[in-house]
């Protein structure tokens, strides 16, 4: 497994991260992703780490708590073998005090997470979501005073605009305080956007990339296509309202692409595409998940090996989308295209 560092951090993590999801998954979105239980949590656990994978990434929303509490129980004993990253900010109740990233909201959560995993200290906390009615000053501080006390190692955010990460680590070097390393986004072959602005605050803020659903929310899978619909019993028919929207034709486009180079590496499709995204700058480690050992089991194939360059081109042509303005005239004028400068 290669390790990469975490943004402009001395963290190293794997290339491939578990999202732990699946872990005890109740409700309509987290049960039809899945819903292990201690022992197949342990397994999996067990499988992740004989392949070098030692993140584990969890949320306090996941199954109300449930997903922290069956990967405390599966990483028993072995808390110095793994880094564990959760996520707090989304509604956890109806009260005042159970969403957001006030003072209050983050102290009693993570004070709430340790608990559910069974440890003293968090590798990796962040925000889920970017909460505006708290000031950046408050949060920043605040994720100061847990790093200081010891219950937090580095910190992070999760779906954010560009902008506010960007304000957040201006309030950290104005006041000494430790910065934000890492960025969860949703990043794919058929999901783009994170390349036009989120990328280059990346590079330029010095924020590590965690990235979601690589499989495009699991359509990515091999097991959808031009002449193959969504088959009975997939996840998707109960989840597909929460996934981030895909063109019908750009779907297809990118799957016929990646079936041809999956024929060519003799790789799975869903191989194809974790490699394509391990290749793409800031990516500091993919999340994949798997309701199995047999899925996790070849994701864990998308490592140790490299698609050429001619494959690469491939799937950027056939995944490629025009950004929304104010980047369409970079791509479309002459004038703004010499001046352009992408990262990318």
């Amino acid at each position: 497994m290669d390790y990469r560092q975490l943004g402009s951090s001395g963290l190293r993590v794997p290339a491939l991260s578990f999202g732990t999801a699946t872990f005890g998954g109740t409700g309509p979105l987290f049960g039809a992703w899945g819903r292990s239980d201690d022992v197949e949590a342990r397994r999996l656990v067990d499988v992740c780490l004989e392949a070098g994978v030692t993140l584990f990434d969890t949320a306090d929303v996941y199954s109300n708590g449930a997903s922290e509490s069956v990967l405390g129980a599966a990483i028993e004993g072995r808390r110095d073998q793994v880094l564990i990253s959760t996520k707090t900010g989304l509604p956890m109740g109806d009260g005042p005090q159970d969403w957001g990233a006030s003072r209050a909201r983050l102290i009693r959560a993570v004070e709430d997470s340790l608990r559910r995993l069974g440890t003293d200290y968090i590798d990796l906390l962040q925000l889920h979501a970017f909460d505006a009615s708290t000031p950046a000053e408050e949060v920043m501080a605040t994720l100061d005073m847990l790093i200081g006390a010891g219950k937090v190692r580095y910190a992070g955010v999760s779906n954010y605009p560009g902008w506010q990460v960007t304000k957040a680590q201006g309030i950290a070097d104005r006041h000494g305080w430790p910065r934000l390393v890492a960025h969860q986004v949703y990043y794919s072959l058929i999901g783009r956007a994170y390349e036009a602005d989120l990328m280059p605050m990346g590079v330029d803020q010095g924020v590590g990339a965690l990235v979601w659903s690589p499989l495009g929310w699991g359509r990515l899978t091999g097991k959808i296509g031009r002449d193959r619909p969504i088959p009975a019993g997939s996840r998707l028919h109960d989840t597909e309202q929460f996934a981030p929207p895909v063109e019908t034709e750009h779907l297809y486009r990118v799957i016929d692409a990646l079936e041809a180079v999956a024929v060519e590496t003799a790789k799975s499709v869903p191989q194809v595409a974790i490699n394509w995204l391990l290749r793409r700058p800031t990516v500091a480690s993919v999340i994949i998940g798997a309701r199995n050992e047999a899925q996790l089991r070849d994701n864990l194939g998308a490592v140790g090996w490299e698609l050429s360059v001619e494959q690469v081109a491939a799937l950027d042509a056939a995944s490629d989308v025009l950004p929304p303005y104010p980047h369409t005239p970079y791509r479309q004028q002459e004038g703004f295209a010499r001046l352009n400068p992408s990262l990318v």
